[in-house]
């Protein structure tokens, strides 16, 4: 079955830490990837830049566009990045979330993959 891992993060985390500290935890979040690679269940994996000047939001209403640029004043978090995963049960993505490294400081959403009328 088919899951999803969203790391949500405080907005403006990554700018409070250091260099060094950002790599560090960044090479926590890559070896986790890699081990769960290793176990077969892992299906892709990005982490998003920070939605600084570089995210738009976009929604159309009859017919017309409306593009907002980021940094959005009223996001107190921002999607950070996600696993998508293949796994037997809902228990079992609970647990590999419950191992995510980025669980320690963000948020890690777990999401059944599915159509949206369901």
């Amino acid at each position: 079955m088919p899951y999803m891992l969203l790391i949500h993060e405080p907005v403006g985390q990554r700018q409070a830490r250091t260099l060094p500290e950002g790599q560090a935890l960044y090479d926590r979040m890559v070896r986790f990837a890699g081990d769960l690679q290793s176990r077969g269940v892992l299906r892709a994996v990005e982490s998003l830049a920070s939605q600084d000047g570089r995210a738009a939001r976009v929604q159309v209403r009859e017919g017309r566009a409306r593009v907002t640029d980021g940094p959005f004043a009223e996001a107190k978090e921002m999607v950070g990045g996600f696993f998508l995963l293949d796994v037997e049960s809902r228990d079992e993505a609970l647990a590999i979330a419950r191992e995510c490294p980025a669980a320690e400081w963000a948020t890690v959403e777990v999401r059944a993959v599915a159509p949206c009328y369901t």
